[in-house]
């Protein structure tokens, strides 16, 4: 037997991992993540998608160690910037900044034309509600939800409102509204836009009756009195606007299903590591002060979820939106 003397205990195990570390694959090999997370928004800069990106980017950068950097993949209602993220590498440096219309309307409104469905990712977590509010301009003539709906069946196809695109809550709303008072699709004119803020300043600027549009794209306004609420989608009164009734005060709790939100997606089969990590740091920014009041300063109400509560909250909106597409028969165009 050959002994080897004069060597300190360990050394062979030492010099066996710095063996290992030289074979290609291991030596790379680090905890996630190990560079920039690049965060899909699919709509355009300054919408209620964006806002929400970008404060969940500053706030989770400092937690991970790593910058998140927004990039606004824009087009289709939210389907270029999605099919792009559904498309990646599981490895979570992709991800999206889900929304209800691009994750959950899209899909139901255009199945055969939308190359993906709600289930078609990875779900990380929610991230804020965006109450709905409609509104006129304080010079219109209708002052509440039932002078507007008497001039709607009065006036079929004479009024019209302004919309982000047919898969949105601000074009479902309005049509919800239309079927709960008995009438067509055709008894208004929808105005599309490129993104909330349009929506909300087509009404500021008298080119629309109303609109139904994401809280968090008229908070400014709303607070400035350039704008007139005439309802909220919200169960109970918002906080910040007490004097708004809701939907269901008005007869139409059909209209509480309208209610925008955000959400973390990934690739379809993420890697674990890479889901475990952001289910953390969403539960520690949701006691973020500063990503609190970044919701606050767009009209975001937070409301951060597990991936499996995620996965159960969208799941069961897309059961209920099919089934209001199919009875109300909205149109898309």
């Amino acid at each position: 037997m050959i002994r080897l003397t004069g060597i300190p205990p360990g050394a062979f195990a030492r010099a066996a991992i710095c063996m290992l570390a030289t074979i290609p694959g291991l030596a790379s090999a680090q905890a996630y993540p190990a560079k920039p997370v690049q965060l899909i928004v699919p709509f355009s800069v300054g919408g209620d998608a964006d806002m929400a990106g970008r404060n969940l980017s500053a706030a989770a950068q400092g937690v991970l160690g790593q910058p998140v950097v927004v990039i606004n993949k824009a087009g289709a209602n939210g389907a270029i910037g999605s099919a792009a993220v559904k498309n990646a590498a599981p490895d979570g440096y992709t991800l999206l900044v889900g929304r209800i219309g691009s994750q959950v309307l899209l899909p139901a409104l255009q199945p055969k034309t939308t190359p993906y469905t709600s289930k078609d990712f990875t779900f990380i977590g929610l991230l804020e509600l965006n109450p709905v509010v409609c509104v006129v301009h304080p010079d219109s003539p209708y002052k509440t939800v039932g002078d507007l709906a008497q001039a709607l069946k009065a006036k079929p196809g004479k009024l019209n409102y302004s919309h982000s695109g047919p898969a949105t809550v601000q074009n479902l709303a309005p049509q919800l509204l239309l079927s709960n008072l008995g009438l067509k699709p055709e008894a208004v004119v929808s105005v599309p836009y490129k993104g909330g803020n349009e929506v909300a300043l087509a009404v500021l600027s008298k080119e629309v009756d109303f609109a139904c549009n994401n809280l968090s794209s008229m908070t400014g306004i709303l607070a400035g009195g350039k704008l007139r609420a005439l309802l909220t989608t919200t169960p109970e009164r918002l906080a910040q606007f007490p004097d708004i009734p809701t939907a269901r005060e008005l007869g139409l709790a059909q209209l509480e299903a309208v209610i925008g939100w955000s959400g973390l997606f990934g690739p379809p089969g993420m890697s674990r590591e890479a889901l475990d990590k952001w289910a953390a740091v969403l539960q520690q920014i949701a006691r973020d002060p500063k990503w609190i009041a970044g919701n606050a300063n767009f009209g975001g109400i937070p409301h951060v979820l597990s991936p499996a509560d995620t996965e159960k909250y969208v799941s069961q909106g897309a059961s209920i939106y099919a089934d209001l597409v199919a009875k109300a028969g909205l149109q898309v165009n």
